[in-house]
């Protein structure tokens, strides 16, 4: 089930959002304002954020722009919606890394329609990064022959279970379904994995795996 986060301190239009996208089999999840919704997405990351501009303390700008200083928050689709109509503020919402903006009053089915094309452009971009990350793999030449196996990762069993899961293009949501733990459990040992190892990206992650002769075992599922 995809999870959507709704940050807006509009009780009623908020009420009202959660309600009816709940029933089109959503997960979705709720803060007043942007530091928040921060809060909220450290301990579980959504799959969409959908944010209010206008809002007590940080605002939605500040918001967008922290979230995406993060690399937890970087891919994530974002969409503001907004009574602020004026174009400078439309364009501000984009330059601060939104993907979207639609404007208040809205169409419910509209907004829907937005979320759902995120949501697919998410899996054509993950499913292209894994294609090409194993194309590279593929088409480059086998490294000297080895008369000895790779040296054991400095990690713990835990942080190893989740690195061969991202070797093999798993997101945190199927990781942490994989492994039975929440995906904010799978980004803590992500981010352990990336530093102990002096990586700074999943792909990297995975070029450095198959660099050094770590390929994923054989599993039976």
């Amino acid at each position: 089930m995809k999870r959507i986060l709704i940050v807006d301190d509009d009780i009623t239009l908020k009420t009202a959002l959660i309600r009816y996208l709940q029933k089109r089999g959503y997960s979705v999840q709720d803060a007043a304002s942007g530091a928040e919704a921060l809060a909220i997405f450290e301990q579980n990351p959504p799959d969409v954020v959908v944010s209010d501009v206008m809002m007590p303390g940080m605002d939605g700008m500040e918001f967008c722009r922290r979230l995406r200083a993060t690399r937890s928050g970087q891919l994530v689709p974002f969409i503001f919606l907004s009574g602020r109509k004026e174009l400078d503020t439309r364009i501000l919402g984009h330059q601060m890394g939104a993907d979207d903006y639609i404007v208040k009053p809205f169409e419910p089915k509209e907004l829907l329609a937005k979320i759902e094309a995120q949501l697919e452009r998410s899996r054509r971009i993950h499913s292209e990064i894994v294609r090409l990350m194993q194309q590279a793999i593929d088409t480059t030449p086998p490294p000297s022959p080895v008369t000895s196996d790779p040296e054991p990762l400095p990690l713990t069993p835990a942080e190893e279970k989740v690195f061969w899961e991202v070797v093999q293009g798993y997101t945190n949501k199927q990781i942490g379904d994989r492994l039975f733990v929440s995906p904010r459990t799978v980004q803590t040992h992500l981010s352990n994995i990336l530093s102990k190892l002096q990586l700074e990206s999943r792909s990297q992650l995975i070029r450095y795996a198959f660099e050094n002769g770590y390929h994923p075992p054989t599993r039976e599922e």
